[in-house]
C-alpha cells in the first residue's frame, strides 16, 4: 500500500512543448525576403548561420540568466578606493561575445579594399532583429557603438585612435587602458535631471584648458552602459551646448572623473547597466563644432533610432512566434486554439503587424546604405516616424501575445513577460513618441522636397490595391493643420501605415508566381483591408476586424515549425 502522505504523480497533458533550437532566419520568410529585396542577398548564407546560433537553447538561456541576475555596482574596493566597477553575470558576457563576433556593433563600417561592403547595413539590421528576439539589454552598448562610429569618423584623431578598436570583432570586458584592449564599446549621456528630452537646458559645464581639452563638471541623469570605454556627452561650453568625447580612462591609464552614483532600477532592460553619474573635472575632447552639440550627437542618434525600430520589430516577431507555437499545441473547448475562428482573427492580425514592422525596419536600414539626396531625405523623416509607430505597436502586440498564452505567459519562466517589460524602452529611449512626431513635422516643414520624395516613394504601389489608393489620396491631400502639433500623431500614423502597405504590396508584386514565397499577396491584401480601410473598424484591439480568409496561409508563411 502506498503511503497516504506521499503525493500521487499525475500525468500532465495539454501543455505546450518548449520552443528552442530553431533557426531564426530560415523560419522567417518575411525577413529572408526583405534581406534580398533590400540588397543584402549576398549575406543570406551567413545570416542563416547566425540564425541557427542565435536561436539555440543555450542562447535563450543566456538571455534569461542575464536578466535574472542584473549587474551590480561596486563603488569601492576593499581598501576604500573608488573603483566604480560593474559586475555582470557570465551570460551577459557570453551574449556580448556573440554580438561582437557577428559584427553587430560595428560591422557595416568595415571596408573591403577601401570601399563599404554592399548591403552591410541591411545584413546587420537583419542580424540585430534576430538578436533582439533573445535578449535586448546587450543591444544597448551594441547600438550606441554602431551609432558612435558615424560621428567619430568625422574627427581625424578619434578616427585614428579609436575607430580601429571599435571595428574589431572581439569583446573585451576589462576595465583597462584602451591601448591594451582587444575591442572597445562606446556609450552616451544626454539627459539631465531638470530637462529630460529638453537637452538644451543642460547645466553640465565644459571648461577649455590650455592644451585644447576640456574639463566637465555636472551630471547625467541617464548615462547608458557606464562600463563602456568611452561616452559621447553633451555639456555647455562658452559657445553653447556642445558634444564631447569622454573616455572612461585618461590617456595615462588612470580613471577619469566619472563617478557612478547608482544604477537605475528599471521596469525592463534589466540586464543592462543604466546609471546616474556625476562629473568631477572629467577629461574630454570636443567632437564636432563647438555650440553644435545636438546635431553632432544626433548623427549618432539617428542610428540608435533605427535600432529602436529593429529591436521592437524583433521582439514583435518573437512574441508572434511564441503565440503561434502555443496555439498549435494547446487545446480548448475540444479543438486546438489555432483552429478556432476568434483566435485565428487575433493571430492573423498579430502576423500582419509583425511582418509590416519587419518590412519597414529593413527598408529603413537600406536608407542607411546610401547618401543620395533622395534617400537621405526619406531617411530623415522615416526614421522618427517608424520609431514612433513600431515601438508603440510593439507594446500592444506583446501584451496581446502574452494574453494568448494565458497565465503561463504572465510568468517569468517564459520569454513573453520579459518582452512585455522590454518593449516600452524603445518608445522612451532616444526620444519619446511626441518628440518623434515633432521631428517628423520638422522634416516635412523644413524641406519642401520631403513631401515630394515621400509621395513618390508611396506612389510606386498605386493601382495595386483600392484601399491603398484611397488612403494615398487622403494622405496627399492632408489639410494644412496636419502639420500642426495637434494633428502630429494622426499624420505620422497615416504616413507609417501607408509606407508599410506600399512595402508589402511591392513585396507581393515582386514575388508573384514565386513558389518560395507563398502568402506575400495575402499579407499585403489583408494589411490594406484592415489598416487602410476606414470602414474596417481597425485600431481598437487586435483581432477586431474578423478572421482573415487566408488565415491558414498566413500561419504557414509566418512560422514553419
Amino acid at each position: 500500500m502506498p503511503d497516504p502522505a506521499t503525493p500521487v504523480a499525475q500525468a500532465v497533458s495539454n501543455q505546450t512543448p518548449p520552443l528552442c533550437d530553431y533557426n531564426l532566419f530560415t523560419t522567417d520568410e518575411a525577413l529572408s525576403e526583405a534581406v534580398k529585396r533590400e540588397g543584402a542577398g549576398a549575406h543570406a548564407a551567413q545570416l542563416a548561420r547566425d540564425g541557427a546560433a542565435i536561436g539555440c537553447a543555450a542562447s535563450f538561456e543566456h538571455g534569461r540568466l542575464a536578466n535574472r541576475y542584473p549587474p551590480v555596482l561596486q563603488s569601492f574596493n576593499v581598501r576604500g578606493e573608488r573603483i566604480d566597477a560593474l559586475e555582470f553575470h557570465p551570460s551577459w558576457h557570453a551574449l556580448m561575445e556573440g554580438i561582437a563576433a557577428r559584427g553587430y556593433h560595428s560591422g557595416p563600417w568595415a571596408r573591403e579594399g577601401g570601399r563599404p561592403v554592399a548591403g552591410a547595413h541591411v545584413a546587420r539590421a537583419a542580424g540585430y532583429l534576430m538578436q533582439a528576439q533573445v535578449e535586448c539589454g546587450t543591444l544597448c552598448p551594441t547600438t550606441m557603438t554602431y551609432g558612435a562610429i558615424a560621428a567619430l569618423r568625422r574627427d581625424p584623431d578619434l578616427a585614428r585612435d579609436w575607430v580601429p578598436r571599435l571595428l574589431t570583432r572581439s569583446y573585451d570586458s576589462r576595465d583597462i587602458p584602451i591601448d591594451k584592449k582587444h575591442g572597445a564599446l562606446v556609450g552616451m549621456g544626454m539627459t539631465e535631471k531638470q530637462g529630460g528630452s529638453d537637452v538644451r537646458t543642460n547645466t553640465t559645464r565644459a571648461q577649455r584648458t590650455a592644451d585644447g581639452s576640456y574639463r566637465l563638471n555636472g551630471h547625467k541623469w541617464f548615462f547608458s552602459a557606464p562600463q563602456c570605454d568611452a561616452h559621447l556627452v553633451l555639456a555647455q561650453s562658452e559657445a553653447g551646448l556642445s558634444c564631447f568625447f569622454m573616455p572612461r580612462r585618461l590617456p595615462d591609464g588612470t580613471r577619469n572623473g566619472i563617478l557612478i552614483q547608482r544604477l537605475k532600477d528599471k521596469l525592463g532592460n534589466r540586464s543592462n547597466a543604466s546609471s546616474e553619474v556625476e562629473f568631477a573635472d572629467a577629461w574630454a575632447t570636443l567632437l564636432g563644432e563647438e555650440g553644435r552639440g545636438v546635431p553632432t550627437i544626433l548623427e549618432m542618434g539617428i542610428y540608435t533610432r533605427l535600432d529602436c525600430v529593429l529591436g521592437s520589430a524583433g521582439m514583435m516577431r518573437q512574441a508572434v512566434v511564441q503565440a503561434l507555437h502555443h496555439t498549435r499545441f494547446r487545446k480548448a473547448f475540444g479543438a486546438p486554439l489555432r483552429e478556432q475562428p476568434l483566435m485565428q482573427s487575433v493571430l492573423a492580425d498579430l502576423i500582419l503587424e509583425s511582418e509590416a514592422a519587419t518590412a519597414l525596419a529593413m527598408r529603413l536600414a537600406r536608407g542607411f546604405e546610401s547618401d543620395a539626396p533622395s534617400e537621405a531625405t526619406l531617411r530623415r523623416a522615416l526614421t522618427s516616424a517608424a520609431k514612433f509607430w513600431v515601438c508603440k505597436r510593439g507594446c500592444e502586440l506583446a501584451a496581446e501575445a502574452m494574453e494568448i498564452l494565458g497565465g503561463n505567459g504572465y510568468t517569468e519562466e517564459l520569454i513573453l513577460a520579459r518582452i512585455a517589460r522590454e518593449m516600452p524602452v524603445n518608445s522612451i529611449w532616444e526620444g519619446s513618441g511626441n518628440i518623434m512626431c515633432l521631428d517628423v513635422l520638422r522634416a516635412f516643414g523644413k524641406s519642401p522636397a520631403t513631401a515630394e520624395i515621400v509621395l513618390h516613394e508611396l506612389s510606386t504601389a498605386r493601382g495595386e490595391n483600392r484601399h491603398f489608393d484611397a488612403a494615398f489620396e487622403r494622405f496627399a491631400a492632408f489639410p494644412s493643420e496636419g502639420f500642426s502639433e495637434a494633428f502630429a500623431r494622426r499624420f505620422v500614423q497615416g504616413f507609417v501605415t501607408l509606407m508599410q502597405a506600399q512595402l508589402l504590396l511591392g513585396a507581393a508584386a515582386s514575388s508573384a508566381g514565386a513558389r518560395a514565397v507563398p502568402g506575400a499577396r495575402a499579407v499585403a491584401e489583408a494589411f490594406c483591408a484592415s489598416r487602410l480601410n476606414p470602414d474596417a473598424g481597425w485600431g481598437a484591439v487586435f483581432g477586431a476586424g474578423g478572421a482573415s480568409a487566408d488565415a491558414e496561409l498566413l500561419f504557414e508563411r509566418a512560422f514553419k515549425e
